[in-house]
């Protein structure tokens, strides 16, 4: 009689210390997975997350920010003042009676620190795409009900950025203000430079950067038109003036910007707090 050729173990057949060995590596992965999709703490106040949370943040630091406090703003830019002083008799600081805003009005919801700094943090640098629909809603509310606009349009990023994030995340953020507001979303500029990062420069060292950043799309989609420009943070606001910019030259007649958060720079009263806001654009 011939032998018996004994059959192959299969993995289920494999000696109790291996198959231990790959289900506690399965087990391991698998836990792995469930932190990154439902973590166990907030990741910014560090709270307990019960069940299973859509965003890795509690419901307290997802409620609406705080407004951008201050004892008077420009009407145009928006450049928050500890005192009336700095404005003139329409309400406009000095760098808008200059001339250098390029934008007509500017509409935030909240200042760059804190708990609204951290979630955009999230958002922006950490990868979580998901975290724009709650701050899609915030910049909603930051949108004055009675300001009307033909198109708006989200600040663009350099395809090369664009590629290293994964997404755009004011266009994100666009999306979200277009489902409520009945203003069509079109992409009208272009980043055509893959400028420096901001960070770090001065308010002219940033312009510079900036300047002639951007192109137009289709000049047609702009001439005549109002325009929503919609960004995440304004620190200096170079780039959305520069943007703001490039709109007005190709025939666009009201730029209006909105923005989830921006930069508070005030470092005094009085008219010399005008002269520091010099560097805001």
């Amino acid at each position: 009689m011939d032998a018996i050729t004994p059959l192959r173990k299969s993995f289920f057949t494999t000696p109790k210390g291996r198959f231990s060995a790959a289900h506690e590596i399965v087990t391991k992965a698998a836990e792995g997975v469930l932190a990154l999709t439902f973590p166990d703490d907030c990741r910014i106040c560090n709270t307990r997350l019960s069940g299973f949370p859509t965003y890795p943040v509690c419901p307290s630091c997802l409620a609406h920010p705080e407004p951008l406090s201050a004892d008077a703003f420009c009407v145009q830019c928006h450049a928050p003042f500890y005192s009336e002083s700095a404005l003139d008799l329409d309400g406009r600081c000095r760098l808008c009676r200059s001339g250098l805003t390029q934008f007509d009005a500017l509409y935030c919801v909240g200042a760059y620190e804190g708990r609204l700094r951290e979630l955009i943090h999230l958002f922006k640098y950490e990868s979580m795409e998901r975290l724009g629909k709650p701050l899609g809603a915030f910049l909603r509310a930051g949108l004055p009900r009675e300001a009307v606009f033909d198109v708006m349009t989200p600040m663009p990023i350099h395809p090369q950025r664009m590629r290293e994030r994964g997404f755009n995340q004011a266009e994100v953020l666009a999306k979200e203000v277009a489902k409520v507001s009945q203003v069509p979303l079109k992409t009208l500029v272009k980043r055509r430079r893959n400028t420096a990062k901001q960070a770090g420069l001065s308010g002219k060292q940033r312009r510079v950067n900036v300047n002639d950043a951007f192109v137009v799309t289709d000049p047609e989609l702009i001439r005549g038109k109002r325009i929503l420009l919609v960004d995440d943070v304004l620190t200096t606001g170079a780039s959305a003036n520069a943007c703001a910019l490039t709109l007005k030259r190709a025939g666009a007649s009201y730029v209006a910007i909105l923005a989830l958060a921006r930069a508070d720079r005030r470092i005094g009263g009085g008219p010399e707090t005008a002269i520091a806001l010099s560097q805001f654009v």
